[in-house]
């Protein structure tokens, strides 16, 4: 299982280093298919819950936001957001199921602005000065703050960060996650100032921090849906691993956080 886990790590690894050092449109078709299949994914364990979720609809917005972050400034979401709200409404209306539809409706919207929305933000974070060096920062925290909550917890974990959600999740391992998310935003931040001056160590610190903070929560929203939808893994697309949802929960939330960071940092 670790040895299969391990191996599919290596090639999701490759697969996204790749897309990220391209950038442009590779980079964007990247996201794209990895924000297609997520939605593919919550769609289906919506439906599993007994939930009519509109796989057209949550694409729709998926593309929609995607499309917004990779051609800023021409208020696609502003003026395409406003004709998806009323179509996915009015097809729930057509198809109307008393005590349902309207729940029905709002995790259709909420489900390509979670996916989309979130992901987007890694095409705006590719796209800014320096852009490589954090979108690279953002990935490579992330997983190695992953790795050391998985590996801790797996070696130590006793105390239960949320047993109803995620039984195996302990406190011992996010202290992991904020060990392996400082040493790597440490290195990161090094390595990355041989990129015009990029990131440093300091930034790169805090960001391991920042990082460590809100991965668990990325991770932990996947779990509740997954809870509700009875299922252990949101799909069966990455051996040992399980779906797409289950490789980019947290890169949603950090994503989000390293833009942001990333934008207050270059104003300095």
């Amino acid at each position: 299982m670790l040895r299969t886990r391990v191996r599919s790590a290596i090639l999701i690894g490759l697969v996204a280093g790749l897309g990220v050092w391209a950038g442009g449109w590779a980079f964007f078709a990247l996201v794209l298919l990895v924000a297609g299949l997520a939605g593919y994914e919550f769609t289906l364990m919506m439906q599993a819950s007994g939930h009519r979720v509109s796989l057209f609809f949550v694409y729709a917005i998926i593309v929609l936001f995607i499309l917004d972050a990779a051609f800023a400034g021409r208020n696609i979401v502003r003026h395409g957001l406003v004709w998806i709200l009323m179509l996915s409404i009015s097809w729930q209306i057509l198809h109307y199921r008393p005590g349902s539809s309207t729940v029905d409706w709002a995790l259709t919207v909420s489900g390509g602005l979670y996916v989309g929305w979130l992901l987007s933000f890694f095409v705006s974070l590719r796209a800014l000065p320096d852009g490589l060096a954090w979108t690279a920062a953002a990935l490579l925290i992330t997983w190695a703050s992953d790795s050391g909550a998985y590996f801790i917890g797996r070696a130590i974990g006793r105390h239960k960060l949320s047993p109803l959600l995620s039984p195996n999740k302990t406190w011992e391992g996010i202290a992991g996650g904020f060990l392996g998310g400082i040493f790597a935003g440490g290195c990161v931040g090094a390595l990355a100032t041989h990129w015009a001056g990029a990131i440093g160590v300091v930034p790169g610190l805090i960001l391991g921090v920042l990082i460590a903070c809100v991965a668990p929560f990325g991770d932990l929203a996947v779990s509740m849906m997954k809870r509700e939808a009875r299922v252990k893994d949101s799909g069966t697309l990455i051996p040992g691993h399980g779906g797409i949802l289950d490789r980019t929960d947290s890169l949603m939330f950090t994503a989000v956080v390293t833009y942001y960071f990333a934008t207050w940092t270059l104003q300095w």
